[in-house]
C-alpha cells in the first residue's frame, strides 16, 4: 500500500523547487493533491507531469500574501476530494535586497516578509484546523528554515519570520494534538536542484562553497530531501512525532560553531 493512500494534502509553492518535489512524491505515494503556486504557467506544468504519470491532483492559484486565497484554497481540496489530511505550508518569500541588517532593513519589507512567511503559514493552519478536526485529525507541515534558530548577518525579517514559523508549529500542536492534529516543522539549510547548481551565477557558486565547508555531508541538499521528509511527518508512520523542528541542514547546526575553523587549521582539539 502506498504511504498516503486515500489521503488529501495541500501543498504550497508547489511550482518549483522543494514544493514541486513534494507534490510530485504525495501524488506517486497515493494522495490526492492540491498544488498550490502563484506561477501558474509553471504549476501547471507540474500538475500536467503529475497526471502523465497517474497521479491525482489539481492546481490552485494562490497568493500566500492574501487570506480569501488561502481560504479558497482550503475549500478547493474540501469541494474537490471531501476532505483534508495534510498541509504542507511550504511557499516562502526572500528578497536579498532589501531584506539587510536591521538598522538599513526597509521597513515595507520587514511587513511583507512577516506577511508572506508568518501570517500565510497562520492563516493556512487556521483555516486547515476546522476541516481537519471534522476528519478527526491531520498532520501540518510548516517549511522553517536554519535562520530562524540561528542569527544571520542580512536577511534579519525572514529570520524573524522563520523563527515565528518555529514558534507557531509548537503552539499548534500543544493547542491541538488531543484532537488528532499534529504539528512539525522542517528546517532546510541551503536545497538547490541540480539544475541550479549547474547554472549557478558567480556568487551562488561561492556560497555554495561556503556551505559545503559547513557542511557535515558532502553535497548541497536536493529538494528531494526535503520532499522525503515532509512524505514521512505527512504519513501515519510520523504518528507519535508532533511540535518538532526537524534540521534538514546537512548537519550545519549539530556541530560547535568553531569546528569548521577547526578542521581548515588541522587543529583535532
Amino acid at each position: 500500500m502506498r504511504r498516503l493512500e486515500n489521503k488529501v494534502a495541500i501543498v504550497t509553492g508547489a511550482a518549483s523547487g522543494m514544493g514541486e518535489a513534494t507534490v510530485k512524491l504525495f501524488a506517486a505515494e497515493g494522495a490526492k493533491v492540491v498544488a498550490a503556486d502563484i506561477n501558474v504557467p509553471a504549476l501547471e506544468k507540474v500538475v500536467a507531469e503529475v497526471k502523465a504519470a497517474g497521479g491525482e491532483i489539481i492546481a490552485k492559484q494562490v497568493d500566500i500574501g492574501n487570506e480569501e486565497m488561502i481560504k479558497d484554497m482550503i475549500n478547493a481540496a474540501v469541494e474537490t476530494y471531501g476532505r483534508l489530511d495534510i498541509l504542507h505550508n511550504n511557499a516562502a518569500r526572500l528578497d536579498f535586497q532589501n531584506d539587510l541588517n536591521v538598522k538599513d532593513l526597509d521597513v515595507l519589507e520587514w511587513d511583507e516578509t512577516i506577511r508572506y512567511n508568518l501570517k500565510s503559514v497562520m492563516l493556512g493552519t487556521k483555516y486547515a484546523l476546522p476541516v481537519m478536526l471534522a476528519n478527526g485529525g491531520g498532520s501540518i507541515i510548516n517549511t522553517a528554515s536554519m535562520g530562524g534558530q540561528v542569527g544571520e548577518m542580512t536577511k534579519s525579517a525572514y529570520a524573524a519570520a522563520k523563527a515565528g514559523v518555529i514558534s507557531l508549529t509548537r503552539s499548534t500542536a500543544v493547542q491541538f494534538g488531543k484532537q488528532g492534529i499534529r504539528c512539525n516543522a522542517i528546517a532546510p539549510g541551503m536545497v538547490l536542484s541540480r539544475d541550479k547548481i549547474d547554472n549557478a551565477p558567480q556568487f551562488l557558486t561561492d556560497l555554495i562553497e561556503v556551505y559545503k565547508d559547513t557542511k557535515l555531508v558532502d553535497y548541497i541538499g536536493d529538494p528531494m530531501d526535503i520532499a522525503n521528509l515532509a512524505l514521512f511527518l505527512g504519513s501515519d508512520e510520523s504518528r507519535f512525532i508532533t511540535g518538532q523542528v526537524i534540521n534538514a541542514d546537512g548537519g550545519i547546526l549539530a556541530q560547535n560553531p568553531t569546528v569548521p575553523g577547526l578542521k581548515k587549521a588541522n587543529i583535532n582539539w
